[in-house]
């Protein structure tokens, strides 16, 4: 960030193909190591111009399918600025900017004393650092299950049941978060749900999951079900932020992006998406 230059590593295993697609550049290992400690030197070999580099908006934490939309608009717009999109949850996301390695962080963390979202986490994680919360969206968040809702849910109280599986998001992701204080509030045991332990990255890979047959059910947003034409038992509306740090605020790229989410076109089209509600969109929730 600033004058550095900073690397996210993407998927691995399964999602080889798919992350180097992604991919602008690839981290040269020595022989005979598995990996590299953290700070140490390395050397990478671009797959894209450095000038795309250096006109990169790095963003990194949770998934939205809002926030794809705000990345292709960002695309379209004369001056070359694009969106990196790293899905590492909400907590990996303010993680990030306290290591100082992102532009700004998606974040939707409750917090189950307060049942307050994002600024908890920011004051433990983030301490003192200058930064904004600006509103995105809130969304709704259920049961994304196969059409026609074949084994009848209703309920978060229903993942107890025998006779479903569920796929699951990765930990420090807010959805997890949020699936971790439903299930507490209703007596479920995490561990006693089938299916707990396997974990996807974003809304459309949980949706991915249960249109394939491999999950009754998984827990994510309206937009993600309505995308794949799945059915939807709504159970929470969450508030999904941006936390951008003050120091990024007068970068170019993160000034157009705040500058599309202000604007009417991108109203539009995330409420088509559905289940969305962008009643504080664009509005500083809370700063430090």
């Amino acid at each position: 960030m600033g004058s550095d230059l900073v690397a996210v590593p993407l998927k691995r295993a399964a999602g080889a193909l798919s992350s180097l697609v992604q991919a602008d550049g690839l981290l040269v290992v020595p022989d005979m190591a598995e990996g590299l400690n953290a700070g140490a030197s390395a050397e990478v070999e671009l797959l894209v111009p450095p000038a795309d580099i250096e006109r990169t908006v790095l963003v990194v934490g949770s998934h939205d399918i809002a926030l794809d939309l705000l990345a292709s608009d960002l695309a379209r717009r004369p001056d070359g600025f694009r969106v990196a999109s790293v899905h590492v949850g909400s907590m990996g996301g303010l993680r990030a900017l306290a290591q100082g390695e992102a532009h700004l962080a998606g974040t939707h963390l409750l917090d189950p004393e307060s049942e307050q979202y994002n600024v908890p986490y920011i004051r433990r994680i983030l301490g003192g650092l200058p930064l904004k919360l600006i509103n995105l969206a809130y969304r709704e968040v259920g049961l994304i299950v196969p059409p026609g809702n074949p084994k009848g849910l209703r309920s978060i109280e229903d993942l107890a049941r025998p006779d479903l599986v569920m796929i699951n998001r990765q930990r420090g992701a807010g959805t997890r978060v949020l699936l971790d204080f439903l299930l507490v509030r209703a007596g479920i045991e995490p561990g006693s749900v089938a299916g707990y332990e396997r974990e996807v990255t974003t809304h459309t890979m949980v949706a991915a999951a249960v249109s394939g047959g491999a999950a009754d059910v998984g827990l994510g947003i309206r937009a993600a079900a309505r995308a794949m034409q799945l059915d939807f038992v709504p159970v929470a509306t969450e508030r999904y932020d941006l936390t951008v740090p003050r120091e990024h605020l007068d970068h170019p790229g993160v000034r157009q992006l705040l500058e599309i989410i202000a604007s009417p076109a991108f109203r539009e089209a995330v409420l088509a998406l559905g289940g969305y509600d962008l009643t504080d969109t664009g509005k500083e929730m809370y700063e430090q």
